[in-house]
């Protein structure tokens, strides 16, 4: 008996003495386990409403260093363009998108181009030929993005079918600059990062100085968590409505079912992905550049890889969506039970 209270007594001083950082380590032992055995992973953060519970750097990686967040970039475009309809600066998502280029649409061989929304182009539903994928070389290359992602010819009726395109969401960078009169990287400054708590950094531009939309913006994956914040506390950080409520629920909505896989499905920018028996939003970027809105269970899960292109690619995007499920999702969803 002396032994088990010694035993109790002991594992009880421990505990009261083990700071915090110590026992949200304890909590997520298998998740840092297993990311562990990933080498080409960079960052893991997780945060339970506003409070970060886990935060580890691996492979030489730092909290100082910005990620670049490659296709994770759409689901920031759409927060711009949120933000923008918000203001009335774009009226709605069922604005034409020919109203903004005219030029260069215009004849009338182009009438079901003509009927191309703003919603269409969050969705990935415009019917244009992607710029994605075998095509996107030939596009990065071209002297006019803009021009280039238009002028693809139509292979389904707008909105009607998924083509991820990251064209689209250059475009919706060209309408946005269009709309507000400064540039995309200044309105998401005064806007968006601002009013986050931090400034915009590297971000490249296309040869009319646009800046990209939809791929290579980057951010420290404490900014990443603070982004994915925004969207699990409905557009709110503090007292500041960044984003609208109804936004952040639009984009949250499956409007578009994926040719990627069998539970995967696509919203405002955002990924939809069966994960844990819930949907998950993720903001996706290619190589392992991805954030969780996990309203359920009141979590943020931030997660940053080497984004080069490499044999081990596929496989580390296997183990990094199980670490996830598997680590935090399912092991928070059962502490969660646990507690009723």
């Amino acid at each position: 008996m002396k032994y088990q209270l010694h035993i109790l007594i002991t594992a009880l001083l421990f505990f009261l003495s083990t700071p915090p950082a110590a026992a949200q380590d304890l909590e997520y032992s298998a998740a840092h386990d297993a990311a562990r055995q990933l080498p080409r992973l960079h960052s893991l953060l997780i945060s339970r409403g506003d409070e970060l519970v886990f935060e580890h750097y691996y492979n030489g990686r730092d909290p100082s260093r910005p990620a670049n967040m490659k296709s994770a970039s759409k689901s920031v475009i759409s927060a711009l363009v949120g933000i923008a309809i918000d203001q009335g600066i774009i009226a709605s998502v069922d604005e034409k998108v020919v109203q903004y280029f005219p030029e260069i649409i215009s004849s009338s061989d182009d009438e079901v181009k003509q009927q191309i929304t703003i919603e269409n182009l969050l969705t990935m539903q415009s019917g244009l030929e992607t710029t994605s994928n075998r095509n996107y070389g030939k596009w990065v290359l071209s002297d006019n993005w803009v021009e280039f992602a238009l002028k693809q010819p139509l292979v389904a009726a707008p909105g009607t079918r998924m083509l991820y395109s990251t064209g689209s969401t250059h475009l919706l960078s060209a309408i946005l600059t269009k709309a507000s009169g400064m540039s995309a990287k200044q309105f998401a400054q005064e806007n968006l990062s601002s009013r986050l708590g931090f400034s915009m950094s590297y971000w490249p531009q296309d040869p009319q100085g646009i800046y990209f939309g939809g791929n290579d913006m980057e951010m420290t994956p404490r900014q990443m968590l603070e982004f994915g914040r925004l969207y699990l506390n409905d557009g709110l950080r503090g007292s500041d409505q960044v984003i609208s409520k109804n936004w952040v629920q639009a984009s949250h909505q499956p409007r578009a079912t994926s040719p990627r896989g069998q539970g995967r499905f696509y919203g405002y920018g955002w990924w939809l992905r069966d994960l844990a028996g819930m949907q998950v939003p993720v903001a996706w970027g290619y190589g392992g550049q991805l954030i969780f809105v996990v309203k359920e269970l009141d979590l943020v899960v931030v997660a940053t890889s080497e984004s080069a292109p490499g044999p081990s690619r596929r496989g580390h995007m296997r183990s990094l969506y199980d670490l996830v499920e598997d680590h935090v999702l399912l092991a928070a969803k059962t502490q969660q039970l646990s507690k009723l």
